[in-house]
């Protein structure tokens, strides 16, 4: 019989705890995590396709560089916009890097039926829709009046509150992982230390 609980290990690797997670759909997310303040760094996930090996995709955290001077013939501009996502204990934050262009010319609004967000500038330079990922995981329904944004220097910040639902999940991970942490005893975390996370 397949069990309907997600299957969970977690690993020291890089400096970072890793914790991979991978769901009876096929949905794999691994996250790191500071070692020490288990502060979510990054999330990559990986949806089931149809035909062939799904590929990751990077949800929270800064992508990494990736240009190959030896294969690569070209870079992205340093004065392209750079959109990334970080969260902070009680909110999600999405950072937009290199929009030079005043507070008044930027609306960000909110669809509740989906759980996106939209970004316009009223001089067209710029123009993005994204999906807040764990509400529609969890079917919950954004609410637009919740959406704040502010800016400065050269950056757009959004924030949104996390809802109760996913501040209890995230409380009951950093329970697990500390309880996961205390396997290995007073021993200091050491790249390929193996912790058991309860499934």
């Amino acid at each position: 019989m397949e069990s309907s609980r997600p299957v969970r290990s977690c690993a020291i690797a890089g400096g970072k705890r890793r914790l991979h997670t991978t769901f009876p759909d096929g949905l794999e997310i691994v996250e790191e995590y500071d070692i020490n303040s288990y502060e979510l760094l990054s999330r990559r996930v990986k949806k089931t396709v149809e035909l062939g090996e799904g590929k990751w995709e990077l949800e929270v955290g800064e992508p990494p560089s990736s240009f190959n001077p030896e294969s690569d013939l070209m870079i992205a501009s340093s004065t392209n916009p750079i959109f990334i996502r970080k969260d902070l204990p009680t909110e999600f934050q999405w950072r937009i890097r290199n929009l030079p262009y005043p507070f008044d010319v930027y609306s960000v609004t909110g669809d509740s039926s989906t759980s996106k967000i939209t970004i316009r500038t009223s001089n067209k330079k710029y123009f993005k829709i994204f999906e807040i990922t764990d509400l529609f995981r969890k079917r919950l329904r954004l609410i637009p009046d919740l959406i704040r944004y502010t800016h400065q220097f050269n950056t757009l910040i959004i924030t949104y509150p996390k809802p109760r639902e996913i501040l209890l999940e995230e409380a009951e991970m950093r329970r697990q992982l500390e309880e996961a942490r205390k396997t290995r005893g007073n021993k200091p975390p050491q790249d390929g230390d193996v912790e058991c996370v309860q499934q």
